[in-house]
């Protein structure tokens, strides 16, 4: 399948998302029992509802987008350059129709596909959701309500499900892709745990987009060495 793809057809993006407030009592008194409720189904070792709510970010019910990357690979005479454009920001919906304005131009074409690392289970279905919370139309492409993983792989890529191979047990991070593959880790700064401290303590939305835009990066890496592929130079990286 993969001989069948052309890097230049594929927009890569990823997202970072935080819980929608800062503490657990910030939330309505609804939305806090629900939580709390949830958290009964999430504690493994007796973690209380507010111990879990460092990882309320990751529910699109709890939480939100506060930065989306996208890149596109093009060339320049013999070289090849990975352009990248963030939308971040407090206004979750501005940044969102703002994504989606980019997204629907850039699917216009039929053959153009969307990337993502563990895409299928968190990036498209999170934006989807966050689309919908926010009284916006879904795209077509995110519009995959009840398919079946196989049903959105042709346009829907997501090198994590790429990489195993149809082992359906097998997570791999896309850190460790990055090292055995000799990809420069996009974690020299923060990780993904950390993104919320970053936003709610040190208001750095700045450094959560570099960020954010060196994961897109590296998920475009990964996928040419899936490929066979000679990596991007990064240092010809253009944020627009």
């Amino acid at each position: 399948m993969l001989d069948k793809i052309q890097p230049e057809h594929i927009l890569f993006l990823d997202i970072e998302t935080i819980p929608q407030r800062e503490k657990l009592e910030d939330f309505p008194e609804k939305l806090q029992q629900l939580w709390r409720k949830k958290a009964e189904s999430l504690s493994r070792d007796g973690e209380t509802a507010e111990e879990l709510f460092k990882r309320a970010g990751i529910y699109a019910e709890f939480g939100k987008i506060i930065c989306i990357s996208c890149g596109t690979i093009f060339r320049r005479g013999t070289s090849r350059v990975f352009r990248v454009k963030s939308f971040y920001g407090d206004d979750e919906k501005e940044l969102l129709t703002s994504f989606l304005a980019v997204l629907e131009k850039f699917t216009a074409n039929p053959a153009h596909r969307l990337c993502a690392h563990n895409g299928q289970e968190f990036d498209f279905p999170y934006i989807a959701r966050r689309i919908l919370i926010n009284g916006l139309k879904l795209p077509t492409i995110l519009d995959i309500a009840g398919a079946k993983p196989w049903e959105v792989k042709d346009y829907l890529l997501d090198t994590m499900q790429l990489w195993k191979f149809g082992d359906y047990k097998h997570y791999t991070s896309l850190d460790l892709l990055c090292n055995i593959f000799g990809i420069p880790t996009p974690k020299d700064d923060i990780e993904g745990s950390q993104v919320a401290a970053v936003y709610y303590e040190e208001k750095d939305l700045d450094r959560i987009a570099r960020y954010c835009e060196k994961d897109t990066l590296a998920v475009a890496q990964v996928l040419l060495k899936f490929k066979g592929e000679a990596l991007l130079d990064s240092t010809l990286m253009e944020i627009v």
